[in-house]
């Protein structure tokens, strides 16, 4: 069983038994910067990733409107980011991903980077193709100044005529070719993937035209096994729903996945709770491997 440690690494080589959660964010779900400090003891996490989700508001589904609290910025500010880093920055890694669509975009970024130390370029969840020029001259900036790059692929499968089918509500990135062509494109640049377009891919099967989360066996063979052996630029970010249900779909496979891909799968909860690390401690790993998806690949990715 993995074993907690309390003291914060202090080199890449020193994360012990860390846990960084390599995805979340500020102000989500009802958590202000004292209820997630105390989520934080509570579940062991020594070091957290504060995402942005700069997501213009035509773009993000209403229900945002329950989960933050939106302002003109998107549904979840770099301001927000900034105000928790600045009370704890022991604590947070600061995360910021401005929409490449903005002509102001790179400079907005390139000056997080060097105000405010800025070292991960996430979440993107844009209605956007993650193979647009201006996404991937964003994308080729971040691999020059280092910074991992988080995004989310969604289908947004929805119901037309009672029928399911993707497209039919709140896409983003566009789908799992349009991601692999930005992974191809841009092989100096580290990628994340993540969210349900991208884990539902974990099966080589139609279940991501069904469902957002789709459920039942895994056909071997599925993209994200075939990407992952292919592009060394690209990593799993096992965070939400997505990330857990595909584990959770057949554990055996989810023990050969995360062995063999060790060093680049990142533990992350895009929400609250103990639920993933109950689960990737109940798969048997060994203490090695455990180290590096909760803290070892995360700390490396930053450094």
């Amino acid at each position: 069983m993995y074993t907690h440690g309390m003291n914060m690494a202090e080199s890449r080589e020193d994360v012990g038994n860390l846990i960084i959660d390599a995805h979340n964010h500020p102000n989500y779900l009802g958590f202000n910067c004292e209820k997630l400090l105390q989520d934080m003891e509570q579940n062991n996490i020594d070091q957290l990733w504060l995402l942005s989700l700069e997501t213009p508001r035509h773009e993000y589904h209403p229900a945002y409107f329950k989960h933050c609290w939106p302002d003109g910025n998107g549904a979840i500010p770099f301001s927000s980011c900034l105000e928790f880093y600045r009370q704890h920055p022991d604590k947070f890694v600061l995360g910021y991903a401005p929409d490449p669509r903005l002509p102001e975009s790179i400079h907005r970024l390139e000056a997080a980077i060097e105000l405010y130390g800025v070292r991960v370029c996430g979440e993107f969840m844009l209605r956007m193709m993650y193979d647009n020029p201006d996404a991937l001259k964003l994308f080729r900036f971040c691999g020059k100044r280092g910074l991992p790059v988080i995004v989310e692929v969604n289908y947004g499968v929805g119901k037309v005529n009672g029928q399911a089918e993707p497209w039919a509500d709140y896409w983003y990135g566009g789908g799992i070719d349009t991601f692999e062509r930005a992974i191809r494109a841009c092989p100096d640049t580290t990628f994340l993937g993540h969210g349900p377009g991208f884990w539902a891919h974990i099966a080589d099967d139609e279940g991501y035209r069904l469902s957002n989360y789709p459920k039942g066996e895994i056909i071997r063979g599925g993209r994200i096994v075939d990407m992952m052996r292919s592009y060394p630029n690209l990593y799993c970010d096992l965070s939400a729903g997505s990330g857990l249900n595909a584990l959770e779909r057949n554990p055996q496979f989810a023990t050969e996945f995360l062995l063999e891909f060790q060093d680049r799968c990142l533990y992350g909860r895009d929400t609250f709770g103990n639920e993933h690390q109950q689960y990737l401690n109940s798969l048997g790993l060994p203490e090695e491997v455990l180290r590096k998806i909760y803290a070892g690949n995360a700390s490396r990715l930053v450094d």
